[in-house]
């Protein structure tokens, strides 16, 4: 079994949460295309589920029971965690910079 789609999906997990940190610290540079990082942290994210949901279908299809039932809560909360945090740092985004525009 191949550990590569746990590597690619915390690599676009990291990007997911940089990139909306990265789009409010350039906040004081007037940016123009916050809405375009806004779409990559998602599109980020999305891509880092699709990997984990990968890498749950490989120890399925390798018939590893024993490293599905070890790792299960992990696999169920991870995501979550990464998709809530994702969608609040976006959020947080999209009010500093809705907040400039009023």
């Amino acid at each position: 079994m191949s550990a590569w789609p746990n590597l690619v999906s915390l690599v676009f997990g990291i990007i997911a949460w940089i990139v909306p940190i990265f789009n409010m610290s350039r906040y004081d540079e007037r940016s123009r295309n916050w809405t375009t990082l806004s779409m990559v942290s998602i599109s980020a994210c999305a891509i880092s589920l699709f990997f984990q949901t990968l890498s749950f279908y490989e120890r399925v299809k390798a018939e590893d029971w024993t490293a599905l039932k070890d790792t299960v809560s992990v696999i169920a909360s991870v995501p979550a965690i990464l998709l809530i945090g994702t969608i609040t740092l976006n959020v947080i985004t999209l009010y500093v910079y809705r907040k400039r525009a009023a």
